[in-house]
Protein backbone atom coordinates (compact mmCIF):
# COMPACT_ATOMS: atom_id res chain seq x y z
CA UNK A 1 0.00 0.00 0.00
CA UNK A 2 1.75 3.30 -1.12
CA UNK A 3 -0.17 6.53 0.67
CA UNK A 4 0.42 9.91 -1.00
CA UNK A 5 -0.13 12.76 0.76
CA UNK A 6 -1.26 16.22 -1.13
CA UNK A 7 -2.19 19.92 0.11
CA UNK A 8 -5.48 19.58 -1.07
CA UNK A 9 -8.72 18.55 -2.73
CA UNK A 10 -7.66 19.55 -6.43
CA UNK A 11 -4.11 18.56 -6.15
CA UNK A 12 -5.69 14.80 -5.10
CA UNK A 13 -7.86 15.25 -7.90
CA UNK A 14 -5.13 15.95 -10.66
CA UNK A 15 -2.90 13.18 -9.47
CA UNK A 16 -5.99 10.96 -9.70
CA UNK A 17 -6.45 11.73 -12.95
CA UNK A 18 -2.61 11.38 -14.31
CA UNK A 19 -2.79 7.68 -13.05
CA UNK A 20 -5.89 7.16 -14.76
CA UNK A 21 -5.01 8.82 -18.29
CA UNK A 22 -1.47 6.72 -17.40
CA UNK A 23 -3.56 3.56 -17.68
CA UNK A 24 -5.51 4.35 -20.44
CA UNK A 25 -2.55 5.71 -22.58
CA UNK A 26 -0.76 2.22 -21.96
CA UNK A 27 -3.90 0.04 -22.34
CA UNK A 28 -6.09 1.90 -24.40
CA UNK A 29 -9.33 -1.04 -23.88
CA UNK A 30 -8.42 -0.97 -19.96
CA UNK A 31 -11.35 -1.83 -18.24
CA UNK A 32 -12.01 0.79 -15.69
CA UNK A 33 -13.75 0.42 -11.98
CA UNK A 34 -15.59 3.92 -11.49
CA UNK A 35 -16.97 5.64 -8.45
CA UNK A 36 -19.42 8.44 -7.19
CA UNK A 37 -19.94 10.92 -4.74
CA UNK A 38 -17.97 14.81 -4.25
CA UNK A 39 -14.58 13.10 -3.61
CA UNK A 40 -14.67 11.83 -7.78
CA UNK A 41 -15.78 15.42 -9.41
CA UNK A 42 -12.62 16.78 -9.41
CA UNK A 43 -11.00 13.42 -10.79
CA UNK A 44 -13.46 13.43 -13.48
CA UNK A 45 -13.06 17.14 -14.44
CA UNK A 46 -9.78 16.86 -14.94
CA UNK A 47 -9.93 13.60 -17.04
CA UNK A 48 -11.91 15.53 -19.27
CA UNK A 49 -9.72 18.35 -19.78
CA UNK A 50 -7.05 15.84 -20.87
CA UNK A 51 -9.40 14.60 -22.95
CA UNK A 52 -10.30 18.41 -24.19
CA UNK A 53 -6.47 18.78 -25.20
CA UNK A 54 -7.04 15.72 -27.77
CA UNK A 55 -4.46 13.91 -25.22
CA UNK A 56 -6.89 10.86 -24.12
CA UNK A 57 -9.19 8.70 -26.08
CA UNK A 58 -11.94 6.85 -24.40
CA UNK A 59 -13.35 4.78 -27.54
CA UNK A 60 -11.78 1.59 -26.09
CA UNK A 61 -12.45 1.67 -23.13
CA UNK A 62 -15.11 -0.08 -20.96
CA UNK A 63 -16.45 0.88 -17.88
CA UNK A 64 -17.92 -0.56 -14.44
CA UNK A 65 -19.52 1.62 -12.09
CA UNK A 66 -19.28 0.30 -8.15
CA UNK A 67 -23.04 1.00 -7.34
CA UNK A 68 -26.62 2.36 -7.29
CA UNK A 69 -29.37 3.02 -5.54
CA UNK A 70 -31.96 0.49 -5.85
CA UNK A 71 -35.51 1.57 -6.81
CA UNK A 72 -34.12 4.83 -7.71
CA UNK A 73 -35.10 5.82 -12.04
CA UNK A 74 -31.92 6.47 -14.32
CA UNK A 75 -32.90 9.57 -14.93
CA UNK A 76 -33.11 10.92 -11.14
CA UNK A 77 -30.64 13.74 -10.32
CA UNK A 78 -29.85 11.77 -7.42
CA UNK A 79 -29.07 8.33 -9.20
CA UNK A 80 -25.48 7.44 -10.11
CA UNK A 81 -26.48 6.67 -13.56
CA UNK A 82 -27.28 10.28 -13.85
CA UNK A 83 -24.26 11.65 -11.90
CA UNK A 84 -21.83 9.87 -14.48
CA UNK A 85 -23.56 11.32 -17.54
CA UNK A 86 -23.52 14.78 -16.13
CA UNK A 87 -19.68 14.64 -15.09
CA UNK A 88 -18.24 12.25 -16.93
CA UNK A 89 -19.20 10.32 -19.37
CA UNK A 90 -21.25 13.06 -21.90
CA UNK A 91 -18.09 14.92 -22.05
CA UNK A 92 -16.13 12.08 -23.41
CA UNK A 93 -16.23 9.65 -26.52
CA UNK A 94 -16.60 6.95 -24.73
CA UNK A 95 -19.07 4.34 -25.80
CA UNK A 96 -22.40 4.03 -24.71
CA UNK A 97 -22.26 0.19 -25.20
CA UNK A 98 -19.16 -0.12 -23.14
CA UNK A 99 -20.59 1.52 -19.96
CA UNK A 100 -21.75 -0.78 -17.73
CA UNK A 101 -24.05 0.52 -14.23
CA UNK A 102 -25.69 -2.12 -11.66
CA UNK A 103 -29.64 -2.52 -12.50
CA UNK A 104 -30.68 -0.67 -9.43
CA UNK A 105 -34.28 -1.32 -10.63
CA UNK A 106 -33.69 -4.66 -11.52
CA UNK A 107 -36.34 -7.69 -10.69
CA UNK A 108 -34.15 -9.93 -9.69
CA UNK A 109 -30.96 -8.46 -8.28
CA UNK A 110 -29.19 -12.09 -7.66
CA UNK A 111 -29.75 -12.93 -11.68
CA UNK A 112 -28.84 -9.20 -12.67
CA UNK A 113 -25.46 -8.82 -10.15
CA UNK A 114 -24.13 -11.99 -11.52
CA UNK A 115 -24.45 -10.65 -14.75
CA UNK A 116 -22.45 -7.96 -13.53
CA UNK A 117 -19.87 -9.52 -12.05
CA UNK A 118 -19.39 -11.96 -14.96
CA UNK A 119 -18.96 -9.51 -17.42
CA UNK A 120 -16.41 -8.10 -15.48
CA UNK A 121 -14.49 -11.43 -15.53
CA UNK A 122 -15.13 -11.83 -19.39
CA UNK A 123 -13.74 -8.57 -20.21
CA UNK A 124 -10.70 -9.78 -18.00
CA UNK A 125 -11.40 -8.09 -14.71
CA UNK A 126 -10.69 -4.37 -13.52
CA UNK A 127 -7.33 -2.89 -14.75
CA UNK A 128 -7.84 0.37 -12.58
CA UNK A 129 -10.60 0.70 -9.75
CA UNK A 130 -11.30 3.97 -8.48
CA UNK A 131 -12.60 4.10 -4.98
CA UNK A 132 -13.65 6.88 -2.19
CA UNK A 133 -14.46 6.03 1.61
CA UNK A 134 -16.91 6.40 3.99
CA UNK A 135 -16.61 8.35 7.16
CA UNK A 136 -17.85 4.68 8.84
CA UNK A 137 -14.97 3.18 6.25
CA UNK A 138 -17.11 1.83 3.73
CA UNK A 139 -16.18 1.04 0.24
CA UNK A 140 -18.89 0.74 -2.55
CA UNK A 141 -21.24 0.51 -0.11
CA UNK A 142 -19.88 -2.40 1.82
CA UNK A 143 -20.74 -1.32 5.11
CA UNK A 144 -18.98 -2.50 8.56
CA UNK A 145 -19.13 -6.17 9.43
CA UNK A 146 -19.70 -6.48 5.29
CA UNK A 147 -18.68 -10.23 4.31
CA UNK A 148 -15.16 -10.04 2.77
CA UNK A 149 -16.16 -12.59 0.12
CA UNK A 150 -19.28 -11.14 -0.80
CA UNK A 151 -18.96 -10.49 -4.89
CA UNK A 152 -22.00 -7.59 -5.99
CA UNK A 153 -25.74 -7.69 -4.13
CA UNK A 154 -28.15 -5.90 -2.68
CA UNK A 155 -27.20 -4.08 0.34
CA UNK A 156 -28.66 -2.29 3.26
CA UNK A 157 -27.38 1.44 3.95
CA UNK A 158 -26.23 2.43 7.59
CA UNK A 159 -28.16 5.42 9.05
CA UNK A 160 -24.50 7.07 9.17
CA UNK A 161 -24.44 6.51 5.54
CA UNK A 162 -28.09 7.70 4.59
CA UNK A 163 -27.37 10.91 6.77
CA UNK A 164 -24.28 11.42 4.99
CA UNK A 165 -26.37 11.29 1.61
CA UNK A 166 -29.08 12.77 2.67
CA UNK A 167 -27.20 16.15 1.81
CA UNK A 168 -27.93 15.57 -1.91
CA UNK A 169 -31.31 15.20 -1.48
CA UNK A 170 -34.35 17.12 -0.12
CA UNK A 171 -34.87 15.59 3.23
CA UNK A 172 -33.77 12.15 4.72
CA UNK A 173 -36.80 10.39 4.13
CA UNK A 174 -36.04 10.68 0.32
CA UNK A 175 -32.67 9.04 0.72
CA UNK A 176 -32.72 5.03 -0.37
CA UNK A 177 -32.16 2.81 2.27
CA UNK A 178 -30.69 0.00 0.01
CA UNK A 179 -28.17 -0.24 -2.83
CA UNK A 180 -26.65 -2.53 -5.28
CA UNK A 181 -22.85 -2.58 -5.18
CA UNK A 182 -19.69 -4.19 -6.13
CA UNK A 183 -18.77 -6.45 -2.77
CA UNK A 184 -15.24 -6.92 -1.70
CA UNK A 185 -14.29 -9.74 -3.44
CA UNK A 186 -15.13 -8.21 -6.47
CA UNK A 187 -13.24 -5.27 -5.62
CA UNK A 188 -10.12 -7.21 -4.58
CA UNK A 189 -9.90 -8.72 -7.85
CA UNK A 190 -9.09 -5.49 -9.24
CA UNK A 191 -5.63 -5.45 -11.10
CA UNK A 192 -4.52 -1.83 -9.39
CA UNK A 193 -6.45 0.29 -7.11
CA UNK A 194 -6.61 4.11 -6.24
CA UNK A 195 -8.56 5.00 -2.92
CA UNK A 196 -9.38 9.16 -2.69
CA UNK A 197 -9.95 10.76 0.71
CA UNK A 198 -10.42 14.41 1.40
CA UNK A 199 -11.88 16.71 4.29
CA UNK A 200 -11.19 15.95 8.32
CA UNK A 201 -14.09 14.35 8.52
CA UNK A 202 -12.35 11.03 6.43
CA UNK A 203 -9.70 11.60 8.86
CA UNK A 204 -10.66 8.90 11.59
CA UNK A 205 -11.61 6.05 8.61
CA UNK A 206 -8.44 6.86 6.75
CA UNK A 207 -5.91 6.16 9.93
CA UNK A 208 -7.92 2.78 10.80
CA UNK A 209 -7.49 1.50 7.43
CA UNK A 210 -3.98 2.08 6.99
CA UNK A 211 -3.00 1.91 10.53
CA UNK A 212 -5.63 -0.62 12.08
CA UNK A 213 -6.44 -4.24 12.33
CA UNK A 214 -8.20 -5.98 9.33
CA UNK A 215 -11.58 -6.00 10.30
CA UNK A 216 -14.83 -6.37 8.54
CA UNK A 217 -15.71 -3.25 10.97
CA UNK A 218 -13.77 -1.22 9.02
CA UNK A 219 -14.63 -2.66 5.41
CA UNK A 220 -11.29 -0.30 4.01
CA UNK A 221 -8.97 -1.93 5.87
CA UNK A 222 -9.13 -4.84 3.68
CA UNK A 223 -7.16 -2.93 1.34
CA UNK A 224 -4.04 -4.00 3.22
CA UNK A 225 -3.74 -7.40 1.48
CA UNK A 226 -3.74 -5.44 -2.12
CA UNK A 227 -0.94 -6.35 -3.86
CA UNK A 228 -1.21 -2.93 -5.79
CA UNK A 229 -3.02 0.02 -3.45
CA UNK A 230 -2.36 3.84 -3.51
CA UNK A 231 -4.30 5.82 -1.43
CA UNK A 232 -4.77 9.86 -2.54
CA UNK A 233 -4.99 12.47 1.02
CA UNK A 234 -5.12 15.83 1.12
CA UNK A 235 -3.54 16.91 4.51
CA UNK A 236 -6.91 16.82 6.14
CA UNK A 237 -7.76 13.67 5.92
CA UNK A 238 -4.38 12.43 6.52
CA UNK A 239 -3.88 14.52 9.32
CA UNK A 240 -4.42 11.60 12.07
CA UNK A 241 -1.84 9.81 10.10
CA UNK A 242 1.13 10.67 12.11
CA UNK A 243 0.07 10.76 15.80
Amino acid sequence: MKIVIVENYEEMSKRAAVIFASQIVLKPDSVLGLATGSTTIGMYKELINIYGRDALDFSKVSTFNLDEYYKLDEDNEQSYNYFMNENFFNHVNIKRDNINMPNGKSEDTVRDCARYDKKIVDLGGIDLQVLGIGANGHIGFNEPNTNFEAETRLVELEKQTIKANSRFFNSIGEVPTKAVSMGIKTIMQSKKIILLASGIEKADAIEKAVNGKITPELPASILNLHKDVIIIVDRDAASLLNK
